[in-house]
């Protein structure tokens, strides 16, 4: 069995942002050589997310109003853990919502999708540099 291990970096200019990273992924499969097994995506931090669904700029919106109503970023002292000097709170409350990672299958050299999916990195917290890990492994 192959491993192929690689990470992604990303400095969203703004607190919250969503990226398409599925060719991202393509790339690192066929830098992997692998072309059976599985790919793991995950955030390395607390305040990120990776998740799949449809890329789709309306689809985008109703999650950023939706993760909004669930855990509003203000008032600040919404949130316990902001008494740490943070502001990011409701960031760690939207990325366990969204997310840690992903598992997709690597059939024939391809990620196995299904119809529309697409691979995203979710920022809850940005205006710094974070990664994200990519995990190959197989045949």
């Amino acid at each position: 069995m192959k491993s192929y291990r690689k990470e992604l970096w990303f400095e969203i200019p703004t607190r919250r942002g969503f990226v398409n990273i599925t060719s991202r992924l393509n790339d690192s499969l066929h830098e992997s050589g692998i072309s059976e097994g599985l790919l793991l995506c995950n955030a390395m931090h607390i305040t990120g997310s990776v998740f799949i669904n449809d890329d789709e700029q309306g689809l985008h919106q109703d999650f950023e109003r939706w993760l909004e109503q669930l855990a509003p970023h203000e008032p600040l002292a919404l949130y316990q853990h902001n008494n740490t000097g943070e502001d990011n709170g409701d960031a760690h409350l939207k990325r366990t919502i969204m997310g840690r990672e992903v598992v997709i299958a690597i059939t024939a050299g391809q990620l196995d999708f299904g119809p529309w999916e697409q691979v995203f990195y979710g920022e809850f917290d940005g205006r710094r540099r974070k990664r994200v890990l990519v995990k190959i492994i197989g045949e």
